[in-house]
């Protein structure tokens, strides 16, 4: 489909179809991973920012560079390293002497896509450089705001803190990702097809793009359409509302967190094949959307996750 042929509106079974085909795309190269694949469609569908979290050399990156490959769009990398400046992610004005001024030049975040490798090596500035680039889809530089591309998605990934060299990233730029996914660890049949394709098979440099810009910004817009009953609604917030008072959470999910987890459900929705929102897509979903933005008393988040979905009521006849 390009842009040409796109109709103004899709259906959620017109959405579900090309999610089907991204999902399908992306596990060419990526084995074993069916749940942070889907995690990453519904993320990519809702125009949301997702962080990958593991270990170095489990395929955080194969995973985001497989997604930004599927996707006939402006892709750009960037490489975390202690000494990326802000200026290497939002670009910089250069002085033109031919016109006699300064001529902005964009760096790699003026792109559809971004990958962020190893997001948390770089240090507290450079990170701050992206925040606003994910929260309202501008960068600022010598006092002159500059829009980016629609739609505008980071794929970062980052490796957990106790490994050497590692930024801590800050509340303010973790609550802009709409999901941190973990990959689960490799059975041994789906190692051993890790290790076969990089000798017989494509490899993530080979995949096509299944989708256009045009397209997938209709992705966006189809996703939002998809209902919400009221019931379902308050079952998300009360989860919500629920981390700012559970005891063993020092600091719960925003506001913007509230939205973000309803908005990442929608598309969830739609990659599962339906045009309405239950309350098993926020369940399915929440450890992923809201663990990362809440900050623990003692202990994991997520386990004060775990605990909020067995003990919030769930709408009945959702």
């Amino acid at each position: 489909m390009t842009a040409d042929t796109l109709p103004q509106a899709l259906s959620p079974a017109a959405v579900t179809a090309l999610a089907s085909r991204l999902v399908d795309n992306v596990s060419e190269v990526v084995r074993g991973q069916p749940l942070a694949v889907r995690m990453l469609a519904a993320a990519f569908l809702s125009g949301g920012h997702v962080l990958i979290e593991d270990t170095p050399g489990n395929g955080k990156t194969t995973l985001a560079h497989a997604f930004a490959r599927s996707v006939a769009a402006d892709f750009r990398r960037v490489q975390g390293a202690p000494d990326l400046l802000p200026s290497d992610v939002t670009g910089s004005s250069v002085w033109n002497q031919v016109s006699q001024s300064f001529t902005f030049v964009p760096g790699p975040v003026f792109s559809h896509v971004l990958l962020v490798d190893e997001l948390n090596r770089t240090p507290p500035r450079t990170q701050a450089a992206f925040l606003e680039a994910m929260e309202e889809g501008t960068v600022t530089v010598d006092g002159v705001s500059h829009p980016l591309p629609t739609p505008f998605t980071v794929i970062a990934t980052q490796n957990p803190l106790e490994q050497h060299g590692a930024y801590p990233l800050p509340e303010g730029q973790l609550d802009r990702f709409a999901l941190r996914v973990t990959l689960e660890p490799l059975s041994e049949a789906d190692e051993l097809r890790v290790l076969r394709d990089q000798v017989h098979h494509a490899t993530v440099t080979d995949l096509p793009p299944v989708i256009d810009v045009a397209t997938w910004r209709a992705c966006c817009s189809a996703v939002r359409a998809v209902y919400v009953a009221p019931v379902v609604s308050a079952y998300a917030l009360a989860l919500v509302r629920a981390t700012r008072e559970h005891p063993r959470v020092a600091h719960g999910a925003s506001s913007r967190a509230a939205i973000s987890f309803v908005r990442t459900a929608q598309a969830w929705a739609v990659v599962h094949g339906r045009e309405f929102l239950v309350p098993e897509d926020l369940q399915a979903i929440a450890r992923a959307a809201l663990a990362h933005r809440v900050i623990g008393a003692g202990g994991d988040p997520g386990d004060a996750l775990d605990d909020i979905l067995a003990r919030v009521p769930v709408p009945l006849g959702a």
